[in-house]
């Protein structure tokens, strides 16, 4: 979404892009890729947002790789994007396969320690907390349970 647009107004239009994105993917059952981020704070409390679009559950950051993006680079471009935070050492868990959206998808995770302020944009992002990992809140998304399964076993391929 163009980011020249207000911020209420782009808000406003996102769960509409989304669902016709959502309907596309379905048709057409291309693969697609994207890259999600365990982000911790120095305490290691785990940072979820709450997004303007999509189910209405806490999520990891994150989101879709541009054609020929760098999987390192795109999660520290959604996180600087989305929250305004520069990420130092990023570390490299491994890919998920799995479906999104009735496409194949691989999502390539990250874990980092994030040790600024997160200031969602308001656009994609309405709420940016950290939470500690043994109390984590409710609903969670199916796709962020499964990526916080793989963070805590640390054995994903």
């Amino acid at each position: 979404m163009p980011s020249f647009l207000p911020a209420t107004l782009h808000r406003a239009l996102l769960p509409l892009a989304h669902r016709v994105r959502h309907r596309w993917r379905k048709l057409r059952g291309t693969p697609i890729a994207g890259v999600s981020a365990v982000l911790t704070n120095l305490q290691g409390d785990v940072l979820l947002l709450r997004h303007s679009y999509g189910p209405d559950v806490w999520a990891l950051p994150g989101g879709g790789m541009k054609t020929g993006e760098n999987p390192e680079d795109c999660i520290r471009r959604e996180v600087k994007e989305e929250l305004g935070v520069t990420l130092g050492k990023v570390d490299y868990l491994g890919t998920i396969e799995e479906q999104l959206s009735g496409s194949p998808h691989t999502a390539h995770l990250f874990a980092a320690i994030c040790n600024a302020r997160p200031v969602p944009d308001l656009r994609e992002v309405e709420v940016a907390r950290f939470f500690p990992s043994h109390s984590l809140p409710e609903p969670l998304g199916e796709v962020t349970r499964r990526r916080l399964d793989a963070w805590k076993a640390r054995e994903i391929s």
